[in-house]
């Protein structure tokens, strides 16, 4: 009998699945309690994601669908590679997909391992509503998907987008938010320093404590007390 593409992925995460990195799964996720976790490293994820681009729509959405943590996580990454390899048409198609299936990503390293790299590339050609709505979700992880997504527009100097949903959420009454905006901030500084600089100059006393922490990781000592201390 042949096996599938998707069960041979499956019967490969769980070979490749290690014990203590289940352990550490388990700390730093916080599961739910129908969530299984396998314990595969996320570098492995991605290089076994990359042999299995030909997986159909329906094959993906099977493993989205799953309990299996690594499952979905393997899903996600799967279609990130075909996300890279498309334009036009086909790729707002996967993009769509996705946008269908964000109750699947329902931890935090779903939605840092996704976001940018599914939603991100597509935004760079298309009209950037689609954060607006997510922005406004009731959802957590759609939140956090809209903010993670602007990484890419980041990385073309982009960075308004990053700057306005800064703003719209700063009142958001969850810590990971605060904490992806603050890192978002701090990718605009890697690249821009002055840039974000100046909207903490002007902004940082409205903005959560820890976001602002995040966000001047990587200024100077007396630099950073200065934003620090306006909180």
């Amino acid at each position: 009998m042949t096996i599938s593409s998707l069960e041979r992925l499956r019967s490969e995460l769980r070979q490749l699945a290690e014990p203590q990195v289940r352990a550490q799964q388990e700390r730093v996720l916080s599961p739910a309690d129908d969530d299984e976790l396998l314990g595969v490293r996320v570098p492995v994820l991605r290089k076994l994601a990359r042999g299995y681009r030909e997986l159909t729509l329906d094959e993906v959405d099977a493993l989205l669908r799953s309990r299996v943590h690594d499952e979905r996580f393997a899903g996600l990454l799967v279609l990130a590679e075909q996300v890279r390899i498309t334009r036009g048409a086909e790729r707002t198609s996967l993009v769509d997909f996705y946008l269908a299936r964000t109750d699947c990503v329902d931890n935090w390293d779903l939605v840092d391992g996704s976001a940018p790299v599914v939603l991100g590339p597509w935004l760079l050609d298309e009209s950037l509503e689609v954060l607006d709505r997510l922005a406004g979700s009731a959802s957590l992880w759609e939140r956090r998907i809209a903010v993670l997504a602007t990484l890419a527009l980041i990385r073309a100097d982009r960075y308004e987008p990053t700057f306005t949903l800064v703003l719209a959420l700063r009142r958001d009454p969850e810590p990971l938010i605060h904490k992806a905006l603050g890192w978002m901030l701090r990718e605009i500084g890697r690249r821009d320093e002055r840039a974000m600089v100046g909207f903490l100059d002007r902004h940082a006393p409205e903005l959560p404590r820890i976001t602002v922490r995040y966000a001047t990781e990587r200024l100077e000592p007396d630099e950073r007390a200065r934003f620090v201390r306006r909180r």
